[in-house]
């Protein structure tokens, strides 16, 4: 049986910046630009007391909270965080699979210290983070990547959820369907449309019914449904790419309605692509998905990003539809397979 832990550092940009400077540790702060159009990429707990959350735009922030301290982001610290967490990890195992520079998965099942206790080890992993950097974290700790994702998250901030093998089952059953990974707002619609609010829910159908209603994650979400998740902590796994899309709500078929959905999944997309690895952007594009299912993906290739790019890689996409009308809209940027380099630091004004 695997050991897995969960690490996710606790509001992990916002912290770092109340670390370095005092002044901000006890008011709502939140790291964004300070143009017209900028978005939160992250908030402190005090500020999320206010409704404040990521990716939000930041007059909708300052209106929850009209004395939110808006704070330039810092990469460089905030890379320099992360790879001494990233050190603090491999003390205790080589089998460390980073999700991006606040959360990784680590697999101990055959680490010696705390006596193979995968319990301690987390509590250990923690307090040294805490010691060290003075920076809080959460662990989630089972025996799958699955289980322990969700588990990091049930006693946040600075907290931590053990789930042991025989209390999988007990764990997963009463779970909504919207804390497993990959089932975005979209995808619970169309759940909760066939009555499937949990997993208790997903467990009276079976794999074939699933993959019907939702296609090749259908017998994932069942599988999940009863806390199998068999996949391997990746040591060596390497990011090609970067992608975030949205199946719209009403087909649409003008270029501006387009633009306005771009414009929407923009946040969200620069905040992911900051929290990566130090990997070189070698190309982007739009994938457009047309209503009668057909899809194109209309790429260019870059040494950065170029929010402004999007709109003639658009333009070029929907007119391959020969007017036909559109059912989801995408944005991704390719890596470089192996070379390693600066990570781009997104500027969170930045307009279409």
């Amino acid at each position: 049986m695997r050991k897995i832990i969960h690490i996710d550092m606790d509001c992990f940009f916002a912290a770092v910046e109340m670390r370095d400077n005092p002044a901000l540790a006890n008011i709502p702060i939140a790291i964004a630009g300070k143009g017209p159009r900028s978005v939160t990429a992250t908030c402190n707990y005090l500020a999320r007391d206010y409704g404040v959350r990521s990716a939000m735009p930041v007059g909708r922030a300052l209106q929850l909270c009209p004395h939110l301290e808006l704070v330039p982001g810092r990469m460089s610290a905030y890379k320099e965080a992360s790879s001494h967490i990233r050190e603090i990890f491999s003390r205790y195992t080589d089998k460390i699979e980073p999700l991006s520079l606040d959360e990784a998965y680590l697999d101990v099942t055959d680490c010696t210290e705390c006596n193979g206790s995968a319990t301690l080890i987390a509590e250990k992993i923690r307090i040294e983070i805490y010691q060290e950097l003075n920076l809080t974290a959460s662990a989630g700790v089972a025996p799958n990547k699955f289980i322990a994702k969700i588990a990091s998250d049930e006693n946040k901030p600075n907290g931590q959820c053990v789930v042991p093998p025989d209390k999988v089952n007990e764990f997963v059953e009463t779970l909504d369907l919207k804390k497993i990974p990959g089932v975005g707002p979209k995808t619970l619609e169309k759940l909760n449309a066939y009555g499937l609010y949990t997993c208790a829910d997903v467990r009276k159908t079976d794999t074939a019914t699933m993959e019907k209603l939702m296609g090749k994650f259908g017998p994932v979400i069942f599988k999940r449904a009863f806390g199998i998740d068999t996949r391997e902590v990746e040591t060596s796994r390497i990011r090609k790419s970067l992608a975030i899309e949205t199946t719209l709500n009403e087909d649409i078929q003008q270029v501006n309605g387009c633009l306005e959905v771009v414009e929407g999944l923009l946040p969200k997309f620069l905040i992911r692509l900051a929290k990566v690895e130090n990997l070189d952007i070698v190309k982007q594009g739009i994938k457009v998905k047309f209503a009668d299912f057909s899809q194109t993906t209309v790429e260019q290739s870059q040494s950065s990003l170029d929010v402004e790019l999007f709109k003639p890689l658009l333009e070029e996409a929907v007119a391959r539809g020969n007017g036909k009308k559109i059912r989801l809209i995408g944005l991704t940027v390719g890596f470089a397979p192996e070379k390693q380099a600066v990570v781009y630091s997104p500027q969170l004004s930045l307009p279409l």
